[in-house]
This record gives structure tokens, sequence and C-alpha cells, in this order.
């Protein structure tokens, strides 16, 4: 476990990545792997003050492009200023989401034309895409069952069903076109096979 790998983890609404971002925690820190954990948006000072005008809910409309340029503005500053230079001195990195979010969120249920999507993320990431993936999925009533039952929602959490719906149906799709660096993890089953399943899929990809 010695060359620096990039992994995300990846959920809709209620998924549990919290919990399970600290099972990863302890899975690596039990092999004596360091492990940068960080999250999108967010992860620096200046991208976290654009994570809170992207969630925070307010009275005026936000245009999609807007979202969508400012998720990419985050994340040029998360991937400049914390993923790329751990990476480069050696350090495994865990992003509580990443452009696959983008994808979802913005090009499912927001409906943006993904090659929008595309463009962006050449721009942006220069090639660089995460090692590995671990999705979340549950289905969107538990998910957002649980996301109301933790309290007040922020912008994203507050959006219709079928908004949700198609961003769910974007991520399974995409990792059915990119199942090479892909796990979907049931996350409606007990936490216990969740971790399991993390596990599982943690030791076949360290020592791949």
């Amino acid at each position: 476990m010695s060359d620096a790998k990039f992994i995300t983890l990846e959920g809709m609404e209620g998924a549990g990545k919290t919990t399970c971002l600290e099972f990863i925690r302890t899975y690596f820190s039990q092999r004596e792997t360091p492990l940068l954990i960080t999250r999108e948006p967010g992860g620096t000072p200046f991208a976290e003050e654009i994570r809170s005008i992207l969630l925070s809910p307010r009275d005026e409309p936000v245009s999609d492009g807007v979202e969508l340029l400012l998720m990419f503005a985050a994340r040029a500053q998360h991937l400049e200023q914390k993923i790329l230079p751990a990476l480069q001195a050696g350090q495994w990195v865990l992003s509580d989401r990443f452009t696959d979010a983008t994808y979802a969120y913005q090009g499912g249920g927001r409906g943006i034309d993904l090659a929008e999507i595309e463009h962006l993320e050449r721009l942006v990431q220069k090639g660089l895409q995460p090692d590995l993936t671990l999705y979340l999925d549950v289905p969107i009533d538990v998910g957002l069952a649980r996301a109301r039952g933790r309290g007040e929602l922020d912008r994203f959490e507050q959006q219709e069903v079928d908004f949700f719906e198609r961003t769910r149906d974007v991520y399974l799709q995409r990792a059915k076109e990119h199942a090479s660096r892909f796990v979907v993890i049931d996350a409606n089953q007990p936490l216990a096979d969740v971790y399991e399943a993390i596990s599982l899929a943690l030791d076949a990809f360290v020592t791949a």
C-alpha cells in the first residue's frame, strides 16, 4: 500500500456516508496507511465558502449553470490546494463525493447536458480520475426519510422526489459505465453488512 491512491465515496442523501467514512478511516488506520479524508464541495477554506453558498436555502433562484460552475470552481481549488499535493506526497486520499456527484446531481437531477460537465471535467481535472469509487446505494424513500430525521434540510435535500430519482439513475448508470473503478454497496442492509461489503471491496483494491 505504498503508492498513493485516490478513493471517492458517493451516495444519495441518507445513504450513511458519514458513518462509512469513519469505518474507512479505521480500516486504513489499522493498516498504518496515511489517509487524508476530505469532502466536496469543500475541502479547503475557500472551497468551504463555496459549499456554504451552494447548500444554503435562499429565496433567490440559483441558475443550474451557476450551480455547475460553482461546483467546479470549488473542485479546482480543492484539487490544487489539497488533493493533488497529498497524492504527490504519497498520501492516500478519500473524498466524500467528487465528480460522479456532479454528473448525478447536476446532470441527472438538474438535467444539464452531460457534454458540458465533461468539458469542465477535462478543464479542471486534466485526466485525474478516482482509482476506486464506493457508491452507497439506497432506495430514495429510505434515504430521504433518514435525511429528514437528521433535522433541517439544505438546499439540495429540499428537492422533489423525482429530482433524486433522476440523480440515482445517473449514479447507477455511471457505475455500469465505469465498472472498473465502481463498487456498488447496498446501503439498505444492516450496518454490519455494509461495513463487511466495504471491507471486502477495500481488501480487493489494496491487494490488487
